[in-house]
C-alpha cells in the first residue's frame, strides 16, 4: 500500500506521540507523454496517472470523463460522445476499454424522464439505451454527475484530505475557509441520477466554481483541457491536505496515545497466533482468507484515547463502508489468548450487524449477508482484514486506512460525522449493489482455501501450486533454493496475481525453519487448508556403497521432512475446522527398486505415516491421502541431478532420451508422466470432490503392476 502519511513536525503531543500528515500529492504530468496521444488516450494518461496515486483516490473509486468529438457509425456526422469510467473499473490501472462512451444528448435526454427521488434508480435501465457505438463497458452510476456539467473534462476522486472535510461537522465552513467560494459544497445525497441533478443546479447558480466538497462522498472538479483538469484536482487534494496539517500540528491525534504499541516482533507473534483461530471461528460456507497490517496509521488510531468512540461511528463515505463494513470489531489485547473470549466477540458481533439489518431492511430487500466482521482492530497489535480472498482482504485493509486518515482530519476540525445508519444500510444494500454482486463470477471451487506446498520450486511443487492457483487458492511455496524459489514465486505471480502466492525459505528438515514458514502462512493468509509435502531427494547406490550419511539423508527429507510438515499443520488444519494433506509418494514405496534402499525405505515410510495421520486426523476433520507417481523426468529438479545418471546405469542405458523412453515404454500406457498430471491428483485431494476419501494412495505411474495397492 502505498504511503498515505508522513510525520509532521513536533509539536504539543502527548506521551512523546507523533501526528500523521495528509501527503500532499504530486504532479505526475508529463508534457512529452502527453503530446504523443490522442484525446481519449490522453483521458486515459489522466486517468491512470491519477488513479495511481493513493493520497487523490482509493482503489476502484473515482471517476474522469472527457467529453469528445466522434463520428457517428450511422450518420458519418460528428457527435459529443461521454467517455467515461465504465462500472466495476480501476482508474489507476484500467485500460482504453474500460470506459464507457455513450451519445452525450441522448444523456441530457433523460432529464425529461426523471419521475422524481423515488424512482431515481429506474433511470440506470436507460443509460445502457444512450451507447455509442456498441460498446459493451456498462455506464458507472455516476455517469450523470458527468454528462449534466457543461465542461470538456471532469474528474471525481476519494482523496483521503478531501473526504475529512466531508464527513467533518464543520466541513462546510471549512470548504469556504480554504477556497472562498471557489468550490462549493453538497449535503450528502447518494450517488445517482438525483446528485447529479444538484450539481448541474449548484454550478449553474455559482459561475465561477471551479469544484465542489460532496459530503460523504469526495471531490469532483473541472477544466477545459485533460492537462487543466489534472491541474486542478491535484491542486486542490493539495489545498486541503495542507490545511488539514496546520490543524493537526496543534492537537493530538484522536486525544493521544493511552495503549503502547507493542514490538513488531509481538505484534507479528500476535497476529500469527490469533489469524488462524478467528478465522476458524467465523461462520458461513465461504471460507476467508486474511491480511493483516501494523502500519502507523492503524497503531496510533487503535491505541489513542478517542478510538472506541470513532470506531463504534463506523466509516462514512460509501466507498469504505461497501469494503469494511460500517464498523469493526474491536478485541482487547489482554483476552487474545482465550477462545471463549474470541467466540463470544464474533458472536455478539454477528448478533449486532443481524439488529442492523433488521432496523433497517425494506420489503424487498436482498437477504442478510454475510454477518461476520471484515475488519478486526487490536489496540496494540494493528489491524486484521478477512474476505473470501486475498486481494478483497487486502484493499478492505486499505480501505480501512482510509477511514481512520478521514477521521483524523475531520477531528481535527471539529469532529467526525458518519452517515445515518439508515443511509449507510441503503447504500450497502442497495438493489444496483446487488446487481453489481450478482454479475460478479461465480467463486472458483478453492477461493478462499490457503495451500502451503514444501518442495514449491519443483517440478511437482510449482505444477501444484500453478493447479491449485488455478483453482482459486492462495499458496505459500516453500523450497531450500533461495534463487529457484524466487523464480517460481515470480513466475506464479506473473501468471496469477501477487496477493495469492506468497514463499517462505525452508530446509524441511529443520524445526525451527519449518515451525516459522508455516507462521508465515499464518499470518500473511490467516490459516491453512491443503498441505502438500513434496519435498523430496533422490539417491541410488547398492546396499554395501550407502553410507550412513545417505542413508540418514533420504530418511531426513522423505521421513523426518513429512513428519514434521505434517506436525506443523495439524493445529492450523484444527483450527480452520478441517483440511487436507497431501503426500507426494512415489512407486518405490510400495514396489521395490534396485540399488535404492535409502530412498525405497524411506517413501516406504511415508506412506506408511500417512496411514497413520489419517487416522489421527479424522476427527478433526483433516485427511490424509498419497499421489504416488513414477519416472516424472520432465520438468523435476531430482531428475537433473545424479539421481538420472544412476538410474540409468542401474538399467545399463544411456541418461538422455534412451531413459525417457524406458520409463515410457515400461508403463502399461506407454506413456511419459509429468508434473502436471501429478498436479492433477492433488487437486483432487485437495477439493472438496474427495471430501469422503482419506488414507487413501493415488498412482499416477502411466500403469505400473507392481505398484498396484494391494
Amino acid at each position: 500500500m502505498a504511503d498515505r502519511t508522513a510525520p509532521l513536525p513536533d509539536g504539543p503531543l502527548q506521551s512523546g506521540q507523533k501526528n500523521l500528515a495528509f501527503a500532499v500529492p504530486a504532479n505526475l504530468w508529463s508534457e512529452a507523454t502527453a503530446a504523443e496521444l490522442s484525446a481519449e488516450h490522453l483521458l486515459l494518461y489522466r486517468s491512470n496517472l491519477l488513479g495511481s496515486d493513493l493520497t487523490i483516490t482509493n482503489f476502484g473509486g473515482g471517476n474522469t470523463s472527457a467529453k469528445l468529438g466522434e463520428t457517428d457509425p450511422l450518420t458519418g456526422e460528428t457527435v459529443k460522445v461521454l467517455w467515461v469510467k465504465g462500472s466495476g473499473g480501476d482508474i489507476g490501472s484500467m485500460k482504453l476499454n474500460g470506459f464507457s462512451t455513450l451519445y452525450l444528448d441522448r444523456l441530457i435526454g433523460l432529464q425529461r424522464l426523471y419521475r422524481g427521488v423515488e424512482h431515481e434508480d429506474e433511470m440506470v435501465g436507460y443509460l445502457p439505451h444512450c451507447t455509442f457505438n456498441l460498446n459493451p463497458r456498462a455506464a458507472s452510476i455516476d455517469t450523470p454527475l458527468h454528462a449534466f456539467l457543461p465542461f470538456a473534462h471532469v474528474d471525481h476522486v476519494h482523496p483521503d484530505s478531501v473526504i475529512a472535510l466531508a464527513a467533518a461537522q464543520d466541513g462546510e465552513a471549512a470548504v469556504q475557509d480554504i477556497w472562498g467560494g471557489a468550490v462549493g459544497w453538497l449535503g450528502w445525497k447518494r450517488p445517482g441520477f438525483d446528485l447529479g441533478l444538484r450539481l448541474r443546479d449548484h454550478v449553474a447558480a455559482n459561475p465561477g466554481c471551479i469544484g465542489v466538497v460532496l459530503a460523504g462522498h469526495g471531490l469532483i472538479c473541472w477544466a477545459d483541457t485533460s492537462r487543466a483538469c489534472y491541474d486542478r484536482t491535484i491542486g486542490l487534494i493539495a489545498d486541503a491536505a495542507a490545511y488539514l496539517n496546520t490543524k493537526l500540528a496543534l492537537r493530538p491525534d484522536f486525544g493521544g496515545e493511552i495503549v503502547p504499541p507493542r514490538t513488531a516482533a509481538e505484534r507479528k507473534a500476535a497476529a500469527t497466533q490469533l489469524m488462524p483461530r478467528l478465522r476458524g471461528l467465523m461462520t458461513g460456507n465461504q471460507s476467508k482468507v486474511g491480511h493483516f497490517s501494523d502500519d502507523a496509521g492503524s497503531l496510533q488510531f487503535a491505541s489513542s484515547a478517542d478510538f472506541a468512540r470513532l470506531a463504534a461511528i463506523g466509516t462514512s463515505c460509501p466507498d469504505h463502508f461497501l469494503r469494511t463494513k460500517i464498523a469493526p470489531l474491536v478485541l482487547d489485547p489482554a483476552q487474545l489468548d482465550d477462545d471463549a473470549y474470541l467466540s463470544a466477540q464474533l458472536g455478539a458481533y454477528r448478533d449486532g450487524y443481524a439488529a442492523y439489518y433488521q432496523r433497517c431492511v425494506h420489503p424487498g430487500d436482498p437477504a442478510m449477508r454475510d454477518p461476520n466482521p471484515v475488519v478486526v482492530l487490536i489496540p496494540g497489535i494493528g489491524r486484521i482484514t478477512f474476505a473470501a480472498d486475498k486481494t478483497t482482504a487486502r484493499l478492505a485493509g486499505e480501505f480501512y486506512g482510509n477511514a481512520i486518515n478521514v477521521m483524523r482530519g475531520a477531528e481535527a476540525i471539529g469532529g467526525y460525522l458518519g452517515l445515518p445508519e439508515q443511509e449507510a444500510y441503503d447504500i450497502e444494500y442497495w438493489l444496483l449493489e446487488e446487481a453489481k454482486l450478482q454479475r460478479m463470477p461465480k467463486p472458483k471451487s478453492l477461493a478462499g482455501k490457503i495451500a502451503l506446498v514444501t518442495g514449491g520450486a519443483g517440478g511437482i511443487g510449482i505444477a501444484s501450486a500453478e493447479r491449485l492457483l488455478a483453482d482459486g487458492a492462495c499458496v505459500m511455496l516453500l523450497d531450500r533454493d533461495a534463487e529457484t524459489l524466487a523464480g517460481a514465486r515470480e513466475t506464479l505471480e506473473r501468471k496469477f496475481d501477487t496477493d495469492r502466492v506468497r514463499s517462505s525459505l525452508c530446509d524441511v528438515t529443520d524445526e525451527t525453519q519449518i515451525a516459522a514458514a508455516f507462521a508465515d502462512c499464518a499470518r500473511e493468509f490467516g490459516g491453512l487448508d491443503i498441505v502438500v509435502v513434496n519435498a523430496g531427494i533422490a539417491s541410488a547406490a547398492s546396499l554395501e556403497d550407502t553410507s550412513v550419511e545417505i542413508w540418514r539423508r533420504n530418511y531426513d527429507v522423505l521421513a523426518q521432512g513429512y513428519f514434521l510438515t505434517s506436525r506443523e499443520a495439524f493445529p492450523l488444519l484444527r483450527a480452520a475446522g478441517g483440511g487436507s494433506i497431501v503426500f507426494i509418494g512415489s512407486k518405490n514405496g510400495i514396489a521395490p527398486a534396485t540399488n535404492a534402499s535409502a530412498y525405497a525405505s524411506a517413501k516406504a515410510a511415508a506412506l506408511h505415516l500417512a496411514r497413520c495421520l489419517a487416522l489421527e486426523g479424522a476427527p478433526h476433520g483433516i485427511r490424509v491421502n498419497t499421489v504416488n507417481p513414477d519416472a516424472v523426468i520432465k520438468g523435476s529438479r531430482i531428475w537433473d541431478g545424479d539421481w538420472r545418471q544412476e538410474r540409468a546405469d542401474a538399467h545399463g542405458i544411456d541418461s538422455g532420451e534412451e531413459l525417457e523412453a524406458h520409463y515410457r515404454n515400461r508403463s502399461m500406457l506407454k506413456r511419459d508422466v509429468l508434473p502436471a498430471d501429478v498436479a492433477e491428483a492433488v487437486a483432487f485431494f485437495a477439493s472438496a470432490t474427495s471430501a469422503k476419501s482419506t488414507g487413501n494412495l493415488l498412482n499416477v505411474d502411466a500403469g505400473n503392476a507392481q505398484a498396484f495397492p494391494r
